[in-house]
């Protein structure tokens, strides 16, 4: 199931920006971040792939959205310009943005090449 976060909940499950200069992810799975807004078109259709992909994905990742408008603190600290912007977190490597509305194959091809590349069950 996709979690929307708040600044709270993103601290704690993703990175503590506030306390770490450094990446250091929290999560134990791997995560797609969806920064998104309500009125945002290609949004609205990046939403039913990723609660697809959450289903598929069930205990391999995790996938959080990130309402823009409500978090604006978090769309600035990642500098969020344009939506929906993604964040492809591996629990290992540091962070890898995309921007836009990708068909599922491409995200698909993110969370295996990018999220489960190291994880040994993929």
């Amino acid at each position: 199931m996709v979690e929307h976060l708040t600044k709270e909940t993103f601290l704690s499950k993703v990175f503590d920006y506030e306390n770490n200069k450094e990446w250091n992810y929290q999560g134990e799975l791997p995560c797609i971040i969806d920064f998104y807004a309500d009125w945002c078109s290609p949004c609205k259709m990046v939403a039913p792939i990723l609660e697809e992909l959450a289903v598929e994905y069930d205990g391999k990742i995790n996938i959080y959205k990130i309402d823009t408008e409500v978090e604006q603190e978090l769309a600035s600290v990642f500098g969020i310009r344009s939506i929906p912007s993604l964040l492809f977190c591996p629990t290992t490597d540091k962070p890898q943005m995309a921007q836009g509305a990708l068909p599922k194959d491409a995200f698909k091809e993110a969370i295996e090449s990018v999220l489960l590349k190291n994880v040994g069950n993929n």
